[in-house]
């Protein structure tokens, strides 16, 4: 047990949460230099000759500079041991995020200078909310204009409902941002330019009563930081650590992500102000209960499934959760969907689509196992009696297209495709009651799921595909028999019956009118955004 709580006290999960192109994937690579678990960090956009971003393995990511899928990357830093989760920035894949938001206990946001709360960002941020899981923020590309430090503040506030606290102070702003101000050690932290920022930079430290300061950052730079220095020591919200992991407060970072300014202070702050695992509510054995993670049971769940990350395995991981216990190698767990013991073989420890084998692992820690077919996402486990967690979300589509093999002949590879990223969540395949089995219906929650799948299907499974949009809006699951729903039941034209993976009758419809004409029409039937 002591050995249990010493490894629970120095762990600390973390996503990475932002919209598009404020800097996070940057922000994830520069962590990872600073924790010393790579030697050169790679733009994310790279230039020709450099590396591309760890957290971006696909193919289709490196190309178009994005995040399609959740990436978990584990590694040790002064002692502590970080499990570090990025997520896909672009909305088309927020499912993806949210699930990842499922299995960690403390989120990084990341904002732009120029731009603040982004749409994306209110979203994932009141995902946290409701989860209760404590942010920290970094607001990023300092050396790029941008607005005015306390006015970013100061709509975090309005916008969020939260108090903002500036942990840091930026010094100077675009072109002349030289490094940080940290307002508690009441030191200057002035950073030196590494060539293109893929190696750590070198910083020099001083007071703000350094009679040098002023002839180093220059008189307008020295000016303006004595001013914001003055202003913010007797001003805005105090920070506790209580009021902290409750949501109420934001430690706030200023920095610059691409060239390392400020990226160790706020790696630092991390270690400081993220908690470790936290207990967790959960059904035991039919029972509402509180999981600590210091408890002698071993308990864990499935929170993502991800095909051919390795092109020389070509095979399924299953991402698990440790929620509490000590995990080992080949131990025999409860299955809690399946009702049977499963023996947990080969775990891997995963760095993106690196992976190693462990012996072990521990509350907080994320593993990953070759899945062939035998984890579903949300599928909780356990060493001792029968455990379920909270379920996790599934998204109602609302972009909806046929698919077909260009060629016959790779019919039998289209169909494993085709269930191996169903089984990733990455979308729902459907089956028109009436038509051709051979051309399925792929429900997506967002409109770029389908470049992703056709790239996909093509890089993985060597099949390329036509795609054609239909013009659905909505789905609704019907908990019905699909004949019953076929005859019986009064819907509008329009409308398209089919059946998902799991021969459940689901209802498409091209208008919020459609279905609150078939609500109307059948009001002993209950339709169901989710199975």
């Amino acid at each position: 047990m002591a050995e249990l709580g010493r490894e629970v006290a120095r762990r600390r999960t973390f996503a990475i949460i932002s919209h598009p192109d404020a800097g996070k994937t940057t922000l994830t690579e520069k962590l990872l230099l600073y924790g010393g678990a790579i030697e050169m960090a790679g733009a994310v956009r790279a230039r020709k000759g450099q590396r591309h971003a760890t957290s971006d393995w696909m193919a289709m990511e490196q190309t178009r500079g994005i995040s399609i899928t959740s990436t978990a990357l584990q590694f040790e830093y002064e002692g502590c041991c970080l499990n570090l989760l990025d997520t896909p920035g672009h909305e088309d894949f927020s499912e993806d995020t949210y699930r990842t938001l499922a299995a960690t206990d403390s989120a990084v946001m990341v904002l732009d200078s120029a731009k603040g709360i982004e749409p994306q960002t209110r979203k994932l941020f009141e995902v946290c909310r409701m989860r209760q899981i404590p942010i920290i923020c970094f607001i990023n590309k300092l050396d790029h204009p941008g607005r005015d430090p306390f006015e970013l503040l100061s709509e975090i506030e309005k916008e969020l409902h939260v108090g903002a606290v500036p942990m840091n102070w930026p010094i100077g702003s675009g072109p002349n941002f030289q490094g940080v101000f940290d307002l508690r050690k009441q030191q200057v932290l002035r950073f030196a330019r590494a060539a293109h920022g893929a190696s750590v930079a070198a910083v020099t430290v001083s007071g703000l009563d350094d009679p040098m300061l002023e002839d180093e950052i220059g008189p307008t730079a020295w000016q303006e930081l004595r001013e914001a220095a003055e202003l913010l020591s007797g001003a805005g919200v105090s920070f506790t650590s209580d009021e902290f992991n409750h949501g109420r407060v934001i430690p706030v970072y200023f920095g610059s992500a691409i060239n390392n300014f400020g990226v160790q202070p706020f790696l630092d702050a991390l270690l400081e102000f993220a908690p470790p695992p936290a207990p967790r509510l959960a059904h035991v054995g039919g029972e509402e209960t509180i999981v600590e993670a210091t408890s002698d049971t071993f308990t864990g769940f499935v929170f993502k499934i991800q095909a051919n990350m390795d092109k020389r395995h070509r095979d399924r991981l299953a991402f698990m959760r440790v929620c509490s216990g000590v995990f080992e190698k080949d131990m025999l767990v409860h299955h809690s969907r399946l009702n049977r013991e499963v023996r947990m073989t080969r775990p891997h420890r995963l760095f993106a689509r690196e992976r190693e084998t462990i012996d072990s692992a521990y509350p907080g820690d994320v593993i990953g196992f070759v899945n062939p077919g035998l984890f579903h996402i949300g599928d909780a486990v356990s060493s001792g009696a029968p455990v379920e967690f909270a379920p996790i979300p599934r998204f109602a589509p609302e972009h909806f297209a046929t698919l077909r093999a260009k060629q016959v002949t790779r019919q039998k590879q289209f169909q494993k495709g085709l269930a191996q990223l169903e089984e990733e969540g990455v979308m729902q395949v459907l089956s028109p009651h009436e038509g051709l089995r051979s051309e399925p219906i792929l429900a997506v929650v967002g409109e770029l799921q389908f470049d992703v799948m056709q790239s996909r299907l093509e890089s993985e499974y060597n099949v390329e595909t036509t795609v054609t949009t239909l013009p659905y809006k909505l789905a609704r699951w019907i908990d019905r028999d699909v004949h019953e729903v076929a005859t019986k039941l009064n819907l509008p034209s329009r409308s398209k019956i089919c059946i998902d993976s799991a021969g459940r009758a689901v209802v498409l419809f091209s208008s919020q009118w459609e279905l609150d004409y078939a609500e109307k029409e059948n009001p002993l039937v209950h339709f169901l955004l989710a199975a």
